[in-house]
């Protein structure tokens, strides 16, 4: 596991839009300045985007020399994600760099029509050395339930970086954290999940590949980025705080997954370890669960945003 601390620049902005999440609500207000949902910030499309179980987050930094933008997961069905940010008024051949949270399918299903819609020579796409493996979950017979196989794609037309330690983006205004040490006592991965490796299928509960994408907003501080927090999200933000060299934490977006009767019971634990965080923001989504959710609105009611296809939300320093 990596250890070292990065020499993370801080950025003056970041704009987050969500292209994918499993719900879609253009009409709430939100009391927060940072969020817009799409009905407010863009009313010139008679189409409006769509939820599916997936999640993916298209992020412009800005620092004062530099612009840039990374796209963060890829969603679930093959072309959700870019026929929302064609809905969207969104052209990704803007996207300059793909990071990819983990190895499961809906977070990698649009990976190929993305690369498509990029359409851009030597696009860096931040992976893993298991990222690709079929996965797939036992039950109590033994019995394999594979998870859908992705779209293939032309990997001589990308550059795919595997990475296990923390490692710097973007003129060192990104940081991927790499494989997330597991250091709480109720966060213990997904018992039940597989891989396929060495010809066989082979126990994953840890599922190493998950990774998370930091920044740091001038004045304000970290922002960590999660597809689904297999790791657990306080792991997650603990390593963050850890490579960073960083305690202060800004915002806290994406899949906590907190959903299901196993992961149900972290909630309480998860929502006492937030409050000590003590985040301006948390944008839960994906996979957390409502009922993760609405302890987290509870607990803190004027950090937490609920994420919609299609909001927008601005950071700045």
């Amino acid at each position: 596991m990596g250890t070292q601390i990065v020499q993370l620049k801080e950025v003056t902005k970041l704009e987050m839009v969500s292209l994918m999440d499993n719900s879609a609500d253009f009409l709430s207000s939100s009391t927060r300045k940072e969020a817009e949902s799409f009905h407010y910030w863009n009313q010139t499309h008679s189409e409006m985007p769509f939820a599916e179980h997936g999640f993916s987050l298209l992020i412009r930094v800005f620092s004062n020399e530099v612009k840039s933008t990374i796209l963060f997961d890829t969603g679930v069905s093959p072309n959700g994600v870019v026929i929302n940010a064609n809905r969207m008024g969104i052209d990704l051949r803007e996207v300059s760099l793909v990071v990819l949270s983990h190895g499961h399918y809906d977070h990698l299903g649009g990976l190929a029509s993305v690369v498509k819609a990029v359409n851009k020579k030597d696009l860096q796409i931040i992976s893993h050395e298991e990222m690709f493996n079929r996965r797939g979950t036992v039950n109590s017979k033994g019995e394999i339930k594979e998870y859908p196989a992705i779209s293939s794609f032309d990997t001589t037309s990308v550059k795919i970086i595997n990475t296990k330690e923390p490692q710097l983006f973007v003129s060192n205004l990104a940081c991927v954290t790499g494989e997330i040490p597991r250091n709480t006592d109720f966060e213990k991965g997904l018992m039940n999940n597989r891989i396929y490796k060495n010809n066989s299928w082979q126990p994953d509960p840890l599922i190493l590949d998950e990774r998370a994408l930091i920044f740091n907003v001038k004045d304000k501080g970290l922002v960590v980025i999660s597809g689904c927090a297999h790791s657990g999200i306080i792991n997650t933000v603990h390593y963050a705080q850890q490579i960073v060299g960083s305690s202060k934490v800004y915002a806290i977006i994406g899949g906590f997954h907190l959903a299901g009767k196993t992961f149900e019971k972290r909630i309480k634990a998860t929502v006492e370890e937030l409050k000590r965080i003590n985040p301006e923001l948390i944008i839960a989504s994906h996979c957390t669960g409502w009922r993760a959710i609405f302890a987290i609105k509870e607990s803190l009611p004027d950090a937490f945003i609920f994420n919609s296809v299609g909001n927008r939300y601005t950071l700045e320093g």
